[in-house]
């Protein structure tokens, strides 16, 4: 997102540090997980929208305007900023296992692990759209590379971009040519039918369909999201090695530049990726939309990011109303799927594919409202949250303590490790 020597003016301020954690870094945590709900609660409502269509009992102009909306402004873009996050954390939990004087190897895998239990978990009983699991393969690939400096970081996330969007490219023209192997990942109005009818069945049909659909899928996670997680967190531990976070002041004009940058390329190609996914333009088309997607999508995330760290210092309620919710950016996220599965499936109210793309967003918005909100209460009485607490005790292999919290706002003196990431 940013690179370089700090220049520009002191318009920004200086992060603020609670007990040396980051504002910033959970501020942002929130508001990753607020366009992630948004996203993920229009694949939950709709077997159609999981096999990568449009569900065709809900066409009207109000329902093609929500797609769109949600396809240009909001997916494939809070994900990466959460990745991003996850790698500037990483370069945070080393700090800490240092300051403890505790080996960072050993404790970093059990974390890994625990994330890969709860990812699994969460994709076969919740939601197959599971990141989790993701982040704790990549975060071998972070271990492996630790040393690395921030230059070759994100000259290496570069690279890994623009060579995965060419080989979508090539995909296209190999579809083109007749050669198409959409059927692999996508579905069709016949299967997605079929999805339905299991979503609105028992808890027995709706894990089998989580687990086909997460068999469906495999290839898009290895060769696709994977990759594209890597990219994302590479930039964030960059940037972690320089600290960029604790201190924004000198930064006004490369945050100023990259929300120039990012909305004017980034919505560029949100609009090509958002035409190619709903205009039936076919499956060639679809996968140029994806490449274009690939490159111009992190710009507008990080225009996002820019935009958002300019505002805090002077916003002060919104850090007050994002910063709570990514304190516990792990019991958010997984809380997130689990009303969304009540609402949505068999499991609760079985309301899948019976209400439209704005009342689904409209959800989405209300359940990070209300998570907002408990979070604020939550972190008045106790420090971590319910399963930042779980995967804590799995990480050092032992139950985490109770020192003071504030009764502002939940901080205590411990260190930012980066545990708030999913």
């Amino acid at each position: 997102m940013l690179a370089g020597e700090p220049r520009g003016g002191g318009a920004g301020a200086p992060a603020r540090v609670s007990g040396r954690r980051i504002e910033a870094v959970d501020a942002l945590r929130g508001f990753a997980l607020f366009g992630i709900v948004v996203v993920n609660m229009t694949y939950l409502a709709s077997g159609y929208r999981m096999a990568g269509l449009a569900a065709p009992m809900f066409s009207t102009p109000l329902d093609w305007g929500t797609r769109w909306f949600v396809s240009v402004l909001f997916e494939n873009k809070f994900y990466l900023l959460f990745a991003f996050l996850f790698g500037y954390s990483f370069t945070l939990q080393v700090d800490s296992a240092a300051r403890a004087g505790t080996p960072f190897v050993p404790r970093f895998l059990r974390r890994l692990g625990g994330l890969l239990l709860l990812g699994v978990a969460h994709g076969v009983l919740l939601f197959p759209g599971d990141i989790l699991a993701t982040y704790a393969l990549v975060g071998l690939v972070l271990l492996v590379v630790r040393r690395i400096t921030p230059r070759a970081a994100v000259i290496a996330a570069v690279a890994l971009t623009v060579a995965l969007a060419a080989g979508v490219l090539l995909l296209a023209g190999l579809a083109m040519l007749g050669a198409d192997a959409s059927g692999a990942v996508s579905g069709n109005a016949t299967e997605a039918a079929l999805s339905d009818r299991a979503l609105h069945g028992s808890a027995s049909m709706i894990i089998d369909e989580h687990l086909h659909r997460l068999a469906k899928i495999l290839l898009l996670r290895v060769f696709l999201q994977g990759p594209t997680v890597l990219a994302a967190c590479l930039v964030g531990m960059a940037l972690g090695k320089l600290r960029l976070l604790s201190d924004l002041s000198g930064y006004t004009t490369a945050l100023r530049r990259l929300q120039w940058a990012g909305f004017t390329a980034g919505l560029a190609g949100a609009l090509v990726y958002a035409h190619s996914t709903w205009s039936g333009g076919g499956q060639a088309y679809h996968m140029v939309g994806q490449s274009v997607n690939l490159v111009t999508a992190p710009l507008l995330a990080a225009a996002y990011a820019a935009t958002l760290l300019r505002l805090l210092p002077h916003r002060p309620r919104l850090n007050g109303l994002l910063a709570p919710p990514g304190r516990l950016a792990l019991t958010n996220y997984l809380g997130q799927s689990l009303v969304g599965s009540l609402i949505f499936t068999g499991y609760g109210l079985s309301l899948v594919d019976r209400l439209g793309p704005l009342p689904a967003v409209s959800i989405g918005v209300a359940v990070f409202a209300v998570q907002a909100a408990w979070s604020r209460w939550w972190l008045r009485r106790h420090r971590y949250g319910p399963m930042e607490w779980l995967l804590r005790w799995f990480t050092n292999w032992r139950r985490p303590g109770r020192p003071p919290v504030s009764p502002a706002l939940g901080s205590s003196s411990a260190p930012d490790d980066g545990r708030g990431t999913g």
